[in-house]
Protein backbone atom coordinates (compact mmCIF):
# COMPACT_ATOMS: atom_id res chain seq x y z
CA UNK A 1 0.00 0.00 0.00
CA UNK A 2 1.42 3.44 -0.75
CA UNK A 3 1.27 6.62 1.41
CA UNK A 4 -1.56 8.90 1.20
CA UNK A 5 -1.00 12.83 2.47
CA UNK A 6 -3.93 15.06 3.47
CA UNK A 7 -2.74 18.45 2.54
CA UNK A 8 -3.51 21.59 4.47
CA UNK A 9 -5.58 23.93 2.60
CA UNK A 10 -3.39 26.74 1.49
CA UNK A 11 -3.76 30.06 -0.86
CA UNK A 12 -0.37 28.91 -2.63
CA UNK A 13 -2.79 27.49 -5.43
CA UNK A 14 -3.46 30.61 -6.70
CA UNK A 15 -0.86 31.47 -8.57
CA UNK A 16 -0.78 27.94 -10.20
CA UNK A 17 -4.31 28.76 -11.82
CA UNK A 18 -2.95 32.09 -13.02
CA UNK A 19 -1.30 31.08 -15.59
CA UNK A 20 -4.62 28.99 -16.67
CA UNK A 21 -6.92 31.98 -16.47
CA UNK A 22 -4.56 33.98 -18.85
CA UNK A 23 -4.22 31.57 -21.02
CA UNK A 24 -7.80 31.23 -21.48
CA UNK A 25 -9.04 34.85 -21.30
CA UNK A 26 -8.04 36.25 -24.30
CA UNK A 27 -10.32 37.47 -27.10
CA UNK A 28 -12.21 35.45 -29.83
CA UNK A 29 -9.89 32.53 -30.24
CA UNK A 30 -8.65 31.17 -33.37
CA UNK A 31 -11.05 28.45 -35.68
CA UNK A 32 -10.38 25.44 -34.72
CA UNK A 33 -10.68 25.78 -30.54
CA UNK A 34 -14.09 24.78 -28.39
CA UNK A 35 -13.97 26.67 -25.50
CA UNK A 36 -15.47 25.15 -23.12
CA UNK A 37 -15.97 27.44 -19.55
CA UNK A 38 -14.22 25.95 -16.15
CA UNK A 39 -15.39 27.68 -12.43
CA UNK A 40 -13.59 26.66 -9.68
CA UNK A 41 -12.92 28.34 -6.25
CA UNK A 42 -9.43 29.01 -7.15
CA UNK A 43 -8.30 31.61 -4.52
CA UNK A 44 -10.84 30.39 -1.74
CA UNK A 45 -9.83 27.94 1.62
CA UNK A 46 -11.39 24.77 -1.25
CA UNK A 47 -8.48 25.88 -3.46
CA UNK A 48 -6.51 22.86 -2.13
CA UNK A 49 -9.73 20.47 -3.04
CA UNK A 50 -11.20 22.26 -5.88
CA UNK A 51 -7.71 22.63 -7.81
CA UNK A 52 -7.30 18.74 -8.18
CA UNK A 53 -10.45 18.97 -9.51
CA UNK A 54 -9.80 21.42 -12.42
CA UNK A 55 -6.80 19.65 -12.96
CA UNK A 56 -8.69 16.15 -13.54
CA UNK A 57 -10.31 18.26 -15.67
CA UNK A 58 -7.70 19.63 -17.53
CA UNK A 59 -6.10 16.02 -17.70
CA UNK A 60 -9.08 15.04 -19.95
CA UNK A 61 -9.15 18.20 -22.14
CA UNK A 62 -5.86 17.61 -22.72
CA UNK A 63 -5.86 13.18 -23.59
CA UNK A 64 -8.90 14.45 -25.76
CA UNK A 65 -6.83 16.93 -27.48
CA UNK A 66 -3.87 14.40 -27.93
CA UNK A 67 -6.42 12.22 -29.46
CA UNK A 68 -7.15 14.80 -32.08
CA UNK A 69 -9.49 16.80 -30.37
CA UNK A 70 -13.38 16.66 -31.16
CA UNK A 71 -14.12 16.60 -34.59
CA UNK A 72 -10.55 18.06 -35.34
CA UNK A 73 -10.96 20.90 -32.68
CA UNK A 74 -9.10 21.42 -30.05
CA UNK A 75 -10.75 21.82 -26.36
CA UNK A 76 -9.38 25.23 -24.68
CA UNK A 77 -10.57 25.63 -21.18
CA UNK A 78 -11.60 29.01 -19.89
CA UNK A 79 -10.88 29.26 -16.53
CA UNK A 80 -12.70 31.40 -14.39
CA UNK A 81 -12.59 31.91 -10.40
CA UNK A 82 -15.67 31.21 -8.64
CA UNK A 83 -15.10 32.29 -4.87
CA UNK A 84 -18.87 32.42 -3.79
CA UNK A 85 -22.75 32.12 -4.41
CA UNK A 86 -22.51 35.91 -5.10
CA UNK A 87 -20.43 35.71 -8.46
CA UNK A 88 -21.70 33.31 -10.19
CA UNK A 89 -24.46 35.78 -12.43
CA UNK A 90 -21.22 37.63 -13.27
CA UNK A 91 -18.85 34.90 -14.17
CA UNK A 92 -21.54 33.20 -16.10
CA UNK A 93 -22.40 36.50 -18.38
CA UNK A 94 -18.35 37.03 -18.36
CA UNK A 95 -18.17 33.71 -19.98
CA UNK A 96 -21.15 34.09 -22.49
CA UNK A 97 -19.85 37.35 -23.79
CA UNK A 98 -16.66 34.95 -24.65
CA UNK A 99 -18.76 33.27 -26.94
CA UNK A 100 -18.87 30.21 -24.40
CA UNK A 101 -22.06 28.27 -24.03
CA UNK A 102 -20.82 24.85 -21.89
CA UNK A 103 -19.52 25.22 -18.43
CA UNK A 104 -18.17 22.79 -16.31
CA UNK A 105 -17.72 23.14 -12.40
CA UNK A 106 -17.76 23.77 -9.84
CA UNK A 107 -16.63 21.20 -7.02
CA UNK A 108 -18.44 22.77 -3.63
CA UNK A 109 -22.30 21.94 -3.48
CA UNK A 110 -23.16 25.10 -2.61
CA UNK A 111 -21.27 27.31 -5.08
CA UNK A 112 -22.68 24.85 -7.81
CA UNK A 113 -25.87 25.21 -6.91
CA UNK A 114 -25.43 28.45 -7.80
CA UNK A 115 -23.43 28.24 -10.63
CA UNK A 116 -25.96 25.87 -12.25
CA UNK A 117 -29.07 28.25 -11.25
CA UNK A 118 -26.78 31.43 -12.95
CA UNK A 119 -25.89 29.45 -16.20
CA UNK A 120 -29.60 28.39 -16.62
CA UNK A 121 -30.22 32.08 -16.35
CA UNK A 122 -27.40 33.02 -18.87
CA UNK A 123 -28.47 29.96 -21.20
CA UNK A 124 -25.44 27.85 -20.55
CA UNK A 125 -24.81 24.18 -19.87
CA UNK A 126 -24.03 23.32 -17.19
CA UNK A 127 -22.15 20.18 -16.60
CA UNK A 128 -21.30 19.20 -13.10
CA UNK A 129 -17.42 17.95 -11.85
CA UNK A 130 -17.65 16.66 -8.38
CA UNK A 131 -20.45 18.06 -6.08
CA UNK A 132 -22.96 15.70 -4.20
CA UNK A 133 -26.07 17.47 -2.83
CA UNK A 134 -29.03 15.93 -4.27
CA UNK A 135 -30.70 19.63 -4.77
CA UNK A 136 -28.48 19.73 -7.79
CA UNK A 137 -30.04 17.89 -9.95
CA UNK A 138 -33.63 18.14 -8.33
CA UNK A 139 -34.54 21.81 -9.82
CA UNK A 140 -35.79 20.69 -13.00
CA UNK A 141 -33.24 22.85 -14.99
CA UNK A 142 -33.22 21.38 -18.46
CA UNK A 143 -28.80 22.42 -19.07
CA UNK A 144 -27.95 20.87 -15.84
CA UNK A 145 -26.13 17.50 -15.58
CA UNK A 146 -23.95 15.28 -13.00
CA UNK A 147 -21.77 12.85 -14.12
CA UNK A 148 -20.81 11.84 -10.45
CA UNK A 149 -22.93 10.55 -7.58
CA UNK A 150 -25.68 12.01 -5.57
CA UNK A 151 -26.30 12.19 -1.73
CA UNK A 152 -28.83 9.80 -2.50
CA UNK A 153 -26.80 7.60 -3.94
CA UNK A 154 -24.71 7.50 -1.19
CA UNK A 155 -27.34 6.71 1.31
CA UNK A 156 -28.77 4.37 -0.94
CA UNK A 157 -25.47 2.80 -0.98
CA UNK A 158 -25.18 2.34 2.43
CA UNK A 159 -28.56 0.60 3.16
CA UNK A 160 -27.86 -1.95 -0.10
CA UNK A 161 -24.43 -2.68 1.55
CA UNK A 162 -25.94 -3.14 4.98
CA UNK A 163 -28.52 -5.68 3.31
CA UNK A 164 -26.81 -7.11 0.81
CA UNK A 165 -23.47 -8.30 2.90
CA UNK A 166 -23.91 -7.04 6.76
CA UNK A 167 -27.13 -9.01 7.49
CA UNK A 168 -25.51 -12.54 6.99
CA UNK A 169 -22.05 -10.92 8.81
CA UNK A 170 -24.20 -10.22 12.08
CA UNK A 171 -26.16 -13.90 11.56
CA UNK A 172 -29.75 -12.08 10.59
CA UNK A 173 -32.18 -12.52 7.73
CA UNK A 174 -32.25 -9.07 5.95
CA UNK A 175 -36.03 -8.37 7.32
CA UNK A 176 -34.73 -8.53 10.66
CA UNK A 177 -31.57 -6.42 10.63
CA UNK A 178 -33.02 -3.46 12.81
CA UNK A 179 -31.35 -0.19 11.19
CA UNK A 180 -31.08 3.50 13.12
CA UNK A 181 -30.21 6.69 10.92
CA UNK A 182 -28.17 9.64 12.82
CA UNK A 183 -28.32 12.67 10.32
CA UNK A 184 -27.37 16.47 10.81
CA UNK A 185 -30.28 19.14 10.74
CA UNK A 186 -29.68 20.19 7.54
CA UNK A 187 -30.88 19.85 3.61
CA UNK A 188 -28.18 17.75 2.83
CA UNK A 189 -27.52 15.44 4.93
CA UNK A 190 -31.19 14.54 5.12
CA UNK A 191 -31.20 13.83 1.51
CA UNK A 192 -28.78 11.41 2.52
CA UNK A 193 -30.76 10.32 5.18
CA UNK A 194 -34.07 10.00 3.68
CA UNK A 195 -32.29 7.62 0.66
CA UNK A 196 -30.72 5.39 2.92
CA UNK A 197 -34.30 5.11 4.90
CA UNK A 198 -36.37 4.19 1.92
CA UNK A 199 -33.64 2.08 0.18
CA UNK A 200 -33.85 -0.05 4.43
CA UNK A 201 -37.96 0.17 3.94
CA UNK A 202 -38.06 -1.20 0.75
CA UNK A 203 -35.37 -4.28 1.36
CA UNK A 204 -37.61 -4.92 4.71
CA UNK A 205 -35.17 -4.24 6.94
CA UNK A 206 -37.42 -2.05 9.73
CA UNK A 207 -35.85 1.28 10.75
CA UNK A 208 -35.77 1.58 14.33
CA UNK A 209 -34.72 5.46 14.91
CA UNK A 210 -34.27 8.19 12.64
CA UNK A 211 -32.67 10.63 15.61
CA UNK A 212 -31.49 14.61 14.32
CA UNK A 213 -28.98 16.74 15.64
CA UNK A 214 -28.34 20.80 15.13
CA UNK A 215 -24.70 21.00 13.60
CA UNK A 216 -24.42 24.38 15.77
CA UNK A 217 -24.91 22.85 19.28
CA UNK A 218 -25.65 19.33 19.00
CA UNK A 219 -27.29 17.30 22.41
CA UNK A 220 -24.92 14.00 22.16
CA UNK A 221 -25.96 13.00 25.72
CA UNK A 222 -29.94 12.83 24.41
CA UNK A 223 -28.82 11.43 20.73
CA UNK A 224 -27.04 8.77 22.02
CA UNK A 225 -29.35 7.70 24.31
CA UNK A 226 -32.30 7.61 22.37
CA UNK A 227 -30.08 5.28 20.08
CA UNK A 228 -29.08 3.31 22.39
CA UNK A 229 -32.68 2.85 23.91
CA UNK A 230 -33.37 1.33 19.92
CA UNK A 231 -30.85 -1.14 19.76
CA UNK A 232 -30.04 -0.69 16.38
CA UNK A 233 -27.71 -3.70 14.61
CA UNK A 234 -26.39 -0.78 11.72
CA UNK A 235 -25.81 2.85 12.50
CA UNK A 236 -25.96 4.76 9.27
CA UNK A 237 -24.85 8.55 9.66
CA UNK A 238 -25.67 11.38 7.67
CA UNK A 239 -22.99 13.88 8.87
CA UNK A 240 -20.35 16.86 7.34
CA UNK A 241 -16.92 16.43 8.89
CA UNK A 242 -16.29 17.69 11.90
CA UNK A 243 -19.80 16.54 13.30
CA UNK A 244 -18.57 13.86 12.31
CA UNK A 245 -15.54 12.84 13.87
CA UNK A 246 -17.68 14.44 17.43
CA UNK A 247 -20.06 11.59 16.57
CA UNK A 248 -17.70 8.60 17.14
CA UNK A 249 -16.22 10.25 20.04
CA UNK A 250 -19.42 11.17 21.62
CA UNK A 251 -20.60 7.37 20.63
CA UNK A 252 -17.54 5.94 22.07
CA UNK A 253 -17.72 8.23 25.57
CA UNK A 254 -21.42 7.02 25.66
CA UNK A 255 -20.68 3.39 25.55
CA UNK A 256 -23.24 2.65 22.10
CA UNK A 257 -22.67 -0.35 20.83
CA UNK A 258 -23.70 -1.63 16.95
CA UNK A 259 -22.70 -4.38 15.01
CA UNK A 260 -21.64 -1.79 12.02
CA UNK A 261 -21.50 1.59 11.63
CA UNK A 262 -21.38 3.17 7.91
CA UNK A 263 -20.52 7.11 7.37
CA UNK A 264 -22.95 8.13 4.24
CA UNK A 265 -21.96 11.27 3.12
CA UNK A 266 -18.48 10.70 2.39
CA UNK A 267 -17.32 12.31 5.69
CA UNK A 268 -15.85 8.77 7.36
CA UNK A 269 -13.73 8.33 4.08
CA UNK A 270 -12.18 12.21 4.39
CA UNK A 271 -8.21 11.76 5.85
CA UNK A 272 -9.43 13.89 8.83
CA UNK A 273 -11.94 11.32 10.34
CA UNK A 274 -9.41 8.83 10.70
CA UNK A 275 -6.08 11.04 11.04
CA UNK A 276 -8.35 12.48 14.03
CA UNK A 277 -9.93 9.49 15.43
CA UNK A 278 -6.73 7.29 15.00
CA UNK A 279 -7.55 3.93 16.56
CA UNK A 280 -10.80 5.02 17.35
CA UNK A 281 -12.27 5.00 13.25
CA UNK A 282 -10.81 1.40 12.85
CA UNK A 283 -13.85 -1.07 11.51
CA UNK A 284 -16.58 1.68 10.78
CA UNK A 285 -17.71 2.31 6.99
CA UNK A 286 -17.60 4.83 4.61
CA UNK A 287 -20.26 5.38 1.25
CA UNK A 288 -18.16 7.46 -1.05
CA UNK A 289 -17.53 7.84 -4.73
CA UNK A 290 -14.43 6.21 -6.35
CA UNK A 291 -11.05 7.20 -6.13
CA UNK A 292 -7.76 6.05 -7.27
CA UNK A 293 -6.67 2.65 -6.73
CA UNK A 294 -9.52 0.51 -6.81
CA UNK A 295 -9.67 -2.97 -8.51
CA UNK A 296 -9.59 -2.72 -12.59
CA UNK A 297 -12.54 -5.16 -13.08
CA UNK A 298 -14.53 -2.42 -12.69
CA UNK A 299 -13.91 -1.02 -15.84
CA UNK A 300 -14.50 -2.63 -19.43
CA UNK A 301 -11.16 -2.25 -21.65
CA UNK A 302 -11.40 0.71 -22.95
CA UNK A 303 -12.15 2.51 -19.66
CA UNK A 304 -8.89 0.63 -18.55
CA UNK A 305 -6.78 2.51 -21.00
CA UNK A 306 -8.36 5.87 -20.04
CA UNK A 307 -7.94 5.14 -16.82
CA UNK A 308 -4.50 4.24 -16.92
CA UNK A 309 -3.80 7.30 -18.77
CA UNK A 310 -5.20 9.02 -16.02
CA UNK A 311 -3.30 7.75 -13.69
CA UNK A 312 -0.02 8.40 -15.13
CA UNK A 313 -0.54 11.71 -15.84
CA UNK A 314 -1.92 12.56 -12.13
CA UNK A 315 1.36 10.70 -10.84
CA UNK A 316 3.49 12.96 -12.66
CA UNK A 317 1.42 15.76 -11.06
CA UNK A 318 1.70 14.17 -7.65
CA UNK A 319 5.57 13.75 -7.76
CA UNK A 320 5.84 17.39 -9.33
CA UNK A 321 4.02 18.71 -6.31
CA UNK A 322 5.81 16.76 -3.98
CA UNK A 323 9.16 18.54 -5.47
CA UNK A 324 8.24 21.55 -5.28
CA UNK A 325 8.50 21.95 -9.12
CA UNK A 326 6.62 24.35 -11.23
CA UNK A 327 6.78 22.24 -14.37
CA UNK A 328 3.40 23.89 -15.58
CA UNK A 329 2.36 22.49 -19.02
CA UNK A 330 1.64 25.10 -21.05
CA UNK A 331 -0.38 26.74 -18.48
CA UNK A 332 -2.49 23.59 -17.64
CA UNK A 333 -1.96 24.61 -14.06
CA UNK A 334 -1.62 20.68 -12.54
CA UNK A 335 1.49 20.34 -11.46
CA UNK A 336 1.07 22.06 -8.26
CA UNK A 337 -2.57 21.67 -6.06
CA UNK A 338 -3.09 22.31 -2.51
CA UNK A 339 -0.12 23.03 0.81
CA UNK A 340 3.26 21.82 1.34
CA UNK A 341 2.62 20.40 4.99
CA UNK A 342 1.41 16.83 5.47
CA UNK A 343 -1.05 16.18 8.77
CA UNK A 344 -2.05 12.95 8.29
CA UNK A 345 -0.52 9.72 6.87
CA UNK A 346 -3.32 7.24 5.78
CA UNK A 347 -2.62 4.28 3.88
CA UNK A 348 -4.44 2.76 1.24
CA UNK A 349 -4.69 1.36 -2.08
CA UNK A 350 -4.42 4.75 -4.11
CA UNK A 351 -0.70 4.57 -5.49
CA UNK A 352 0.99 7.92 -5.80
CA UNK A 353 -1.58 10.52 -5.11
CA UNK A 354 -3.21 12.29 -2.09
CA UNK A 355 -6.09 10.28 -0.99
CA UNK A 356 -9.03 13.41 -1.15
CA UNK A 357 -7.45 14.87 -3.94
CA UNK A 358 -7.35 12.14 -5.98
CA UNK A 359 -10.58 11.29 -5.69
CA UNK A 360 -11.61 14.93 -6.51
CA UNK A 361 -9.26 14.76 -9.51
CA UNK A 362 -10.58 11.68 -10.29
CA UNK A 363 -14.59 12.80 -10.45
CA UNK A 364 -13.11 16.32 -11.79
CA UNK A 365 -11.24 13.53 -15.16
CA UNK A 366 -14.56 10.97 -15.42
CA UNK A 367 -17.04 14.41 -15.47
CA UNK A 368 -14.78 16.12 -18.15
CA UNK A 369 -14.42 12.75 -20.30
CA UNK A 370 -17.69 11.93 -20.33
CA UNK A 371 -18.24 15.22 -22.00
CA UNK A 372 -15.17 15.76 -24.07
CA UNK A 373 -14.90 11.98 -25.22
CA UNK A 374 -18.14 10.85 -25.59
CA UNK A 375 -21.30 13.77 -25.91
CA UNK A 376 -19.51 16.11 -27.42
CA UNK A 377 -18.18 14.19 -30.42
CA UNK A 378 -22.07 12.94 -30.83
CA UNK A 379 -22.94 16.67 -31.07
CA UNK A 380 -20.36 17.33 -33.57
CA UNK A 381 -21.43 14.53 -35.48
CA UNK A 382 -25.50 16.05 -35.01
CA UNK A 383 -24.21 19.77 -36.13
CA UNK A 384 -24.34 21.47 -32.46
CA UNK A 385 -21.46 23.65 -33.74
CA UNK A 386 -22.85 27.13 -33.07
CA UNK A 387 -23.21 29.47 -35.52
CA UNK A 388 -21.97 32.22 -34.33
CA UNK A 389 -17.97 30.58 -34.93
CA UNK A 390 -16.22 27.34 -34.74
CA UNK A 391 -15.25 27.93 -31.19
CA UNK A 392 -18.11 26.74 -29.55
CA UNK A 393 -21.25 24.39 -29.32
CA UNK A 394 -25.00 25.73 -28.85
CA UNK A 395 -25.72 24.67 -25.28
CA UNK A 396 -29.88 23.19 -26.24
CA UNK A 397 -28.18 20.80 -29.20
CA UNK A 398 -25.65 19.58 -26.67
CA UNK A 399 -27.79 19.19 -23.53
CA UNK A 400 -30.45 16.84 -25.97
CA UNK A 401 -27.32 15.01 -27.23
CA UNK A 402 -26.48 14.39 -23.30
CA UNK A 403 -29.88 13.13 -22.91
CA UNK A 404 -29.47 10.58 -25.31
CA UNK A 405 -26.25 8.86 -24.29
CA UNK A 406 -26.57 5.53 -22.98
CA UNK A 407 -23.27 3.91 -21.66
CA UNK A 408 -23.05 0.56 -19.39
CA UNK A 409 -21.81 0.20 -16.33
CA UNK A 410 -17.88 -0.03 -16.84
CA UNK A 411 -17.59 2.63 -19.48
CA UNK A 412 -16.21 5.48 -17.91
CA UNK A 413 -12.57 5.57 -15.90
CA UNK A 414 -13.99 5.31 -12.73
CA UNK A 415 -16.42 2.49 -13.15
CA UNK A 416 -19.42 4.32 -14.27
CA UNK A 417 -21.62 4.27 -17.16
CA UNK A 418 -23.85 6.98 -18.32
CA UNK A 419 -27.53 7.68 -18.67
CA UNK A 420 -29.18 10.95 -17.48
CA UNK A 421 -32.39 10.88 -15.57
CA UNK A 422 -35.35 12.31 -17.35
CA UNK A 423 -37.41 12.43 -13.82
CA UNK A 424 -38.39 15.96 -13.12
CA UNK A 425 -37.16 15.87 -9.51
CA UNK A 426 -33.66 14.31 -10.81
CA UNK A 427 -33.02 15.91 -14.13
CA UNK A 428 -30.03 15.74 -15.58
CA UNK A 429 -28.55 13.17 -12.88
CA UNK A 430 -26.28 10.00 -14.21
CA UNK A 431 -28.17 6.75 -13.22
CA UNK A 432 -25.74 4.86 -13.55
CA UNK A 433 -23.01 6.52 -11.19
CA UNK A 434 -20.78 4.90 -9.09
CA UNK A 435 -20.42 4.62 -5.39
CA UNK A 436 -18.35 2.33 -3.57
CA UNK A 437 -17.93 0.94 0.67
CA UNK A 438 -14.65 2.05 2.43
CA UNK A 439 -13.82 0.41 5.21
CA UNK A 440 -10.87 1.66 7.88
CA UNK A 441 -9.04 -1.29 8.92
CA UNK A 442 -6.25 -0.28 11.16
CA UNK A 443 -4.89 2.82 12.70
CA UNK A 444 -5.22 5.41 9.70
CA UNK A 445 -5.46 2.39 6.87
CA UNK A 446 -8.22 1.84 4.46
CA UNK A 447 -9.94 -0.68 1.85
CA UNK A 448 -12.40 -0.94 -1.03
CA UNK A 449 -14.70 -3.30 0.33
CA UNK A 450 -17.41 -3.60 -1.75
CA UNK A 451 -18.48 -3.49 -5.04
CA UNK A 452 -16.24 -6.88 -5.54
CA UNK A 453 -15.58 -5.45 -8.77
CA UNK A 454 -14.22 -2.23 -6.98
CA UNK A 455 -12.68 -4.55 -3.70
CA UNK A 456 -9.21 -4.31 -2.95
CA UNK A 457 -9.62 -6.22 0.45
CA UNK A 458 -12.53 -7.78 2.61
CA UNK A 459 -15.38 -6.76 5.00
CA UNK A 460 -13.94 -6.90 8.53
CA UNK A 461 -14.77 -5.97 11.60
CA UNK A 462 -18.05 -6.73 11.97
CA UNK A 463 -19.54 -7.07 14.37
CA UNK A 464 -18.09 -3.96 15.48
CA UNK A 465 -15.91 -4.52 18.54
CA UNK A 466 -16.18 -0.56 19.53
Amino acid sequence: MSSLRRRIVAPAFAFVVAATLVAGSGGQSAAGIIRIGAVFPITSNAASLAGPELAGVQIAADLVNADGGVAGRRIELVVRNLPSRDAADGVMQDLKAQGVQLVIGAYSSDLSIAASQAADRAGLLYWESGAVADQLTGRGLPMTFRVGASGSNLGTNSATFAADQLASRLGKPVGDLRVAIAVADDAYANSVADAAQATAIARGMPVVARRSYNLVAPDWPRVMADLKAAKPDVLILASHIPDGIAFRQAMLASGLKVGAFIGSTMAECDPDFAGVLGADAVGIFASDRPTAGFQPTALDPAAAATYARFATAWAAASRANRAGTSGDQAGTGYDRYGGQDAEYTIQGPDADATSEQSEEALSGFTAAWALFHDVLPAAAASGAVAGAGATAFDAAPVAAVARSIDLPEGSLPNGAGLRFSTDPVRLGQNDRAAAVIWQWQAVRTYEFVWPATYATGQVAFVPLVR
